[in-house]
C-alpha cells in the first residue's frame, strides 16, 4: 500500500494531514486481496475552491474521483465517499461475475502483412487475452478520458455484450456494438 499526498496552494496541517491518511487507509478493506496499489492524493486550494483529486491504480484497477467544497475537510469526505462507492460498485460486479458461472474472455490479436513475391499474406505478431470489465456506456466514456485512450473494450452492463467504445478524429465517441 502506498498513498502519497500532493498539496497545492496551501501548506496543511498536521491535522489535516493525519485526518486524510487516516480517511483513505480505510480503502485497504475494499482492496483486501492485494498488497500492491497506490493512492495518488492532491490537494488543492484557489480562491474559496478546495479541490480533492484521487487516482487509485492497483493490478487490474484504475479508478480516479475529483470533488471540490468550500471546506477541505468535507471535500476529503466527498471524495472518499466517491471512491468508496466506486469500489463498492466493482466488487458488487466482481461478486456477480463469479456468480455467472464461466467468465467470457476477449481475445485480441495483432495482424501484420508481409511482403511476398506472390502478394502480401497476413500473420499474427501479438495475441492477448483479457477479460472485459462489465461498465455501463457512460462509465465507459469516464475511462477513456481518465486513461487517455484511443478506445476501450467492455462488456455492456445493460446487454451484456462486448462493446467497443472510440474517440473519433473529432473528438466525439464512437459505440461499436456487434448486436447478436
Amino acid at each position: 500500500m502506498n498513498i502519497s499526498f500532493a498539496f497545492k496552494n496551501f501548506e496543511p496541517s498536521a491535522h489535516l494531514k493525519e485526518y486524510a491518511a487516516s480517511r483513505f487507509e480505510k480503502i485497504d478493506k475494499f482492496i483486501g486481496d492485494t498488497d500492491e496499489y497506490e493512492l495518488q492524493v492532491s490537494l488543492s486550494v484557489e480562491k474559496f475552491r478546495h479541490k480533492a483529486d484521487i487516482v487509485l491504480t492497483a493490478d487490474s484497477l484504475h479508478i480516479s474521483a475529483y470533488e471540490e467544497s468550500e471546506d477541505m475537510y468535507s471535500t476529503i469526505d466527498l471524495v472518499f465517499d466517491k471512491l468508496e462507492a466506486q469500489l463498492k460498485k466493482m466488487r458488487e460486479r466482481q461478486k456477480e461475475r463469479r456468480r455467472a458461472g464461466t467468465p467470457r474472455g476477449a481475445r485480441m490479436d495483432v495482424i501484420s502483412f508481409v511482403d511476398e513475391p506472390g502478394g502480401r499474406s497476413p500473420s499474427i505478431k501479438e495475441s492477448d487475452q483479457f477479460e472485459p470489465k462489465p461498465m455501463s456506456v457512460d462509465e465507459a466514456a469516464e475511462q477513456i478520458v481518465t486513461r487517455k485512450e484511443e478506445f476501450l473494450v467492455f462488456r455492456n452492463a445493460e446487454t451484456n455484450r462486448v462493446n467497443v467504445l472510440y474517440r473519433a478524429k473529432s473528438g466525439d465517441y464512437g459505440l461499436i456494438d456487434p448486436g447478436n
